[in-house]
């Protein structure tokens, strides 16, 4: 039952920002590595960096419809994998879920 409640934990830490991320990563070391906070660790830091990585692309759009549309997609995006978290279920992110796992397989 602790295992659980540390790889429940290291899942949800994932997705408090980019540093919960890294955070999470270093709480998923070898000793307490679980499959749960790998998959969510896979999840969020993808969502992380994909939003910096497009976002700086959005922003010179200079298009109030595109950047609304842009942060309301990863917000559902970041919604939906938190709640998958907290629920400790391993739910893919609809449309990036299976490329972030397999980007990151290493964590």
């Amino acid at each position: 039952m602790e295992n659980l409640d540390k790889s429940n934990n290291t899942a949800i830490i994932a997705y408090l920002t980019i540093i919960g991320a890294v955070i999470a990563i270093f709480m998923n070391q070898e000793e307490n590595k679980s499959e749960l906070g790998s998959f969510h660790i896979r999840q969020a830091l993808g969502l992380f960096l994909s939003f910096f990585l497009l976002g700086y692309f959005v922003g010179y759009a200079n298009s109030w419809t595109a950047t609304t549309a842009f942060y309301l997609f990863y917000f559902i995006l970041w919604i939906y994998g938190f709640v998958g978290a907290l629920q400790g279920q391993k739910r893919l992110l609809p449309l990036v879920g299976e490329f972030f796992q397999s980007l990151f397989k290493s964590l």
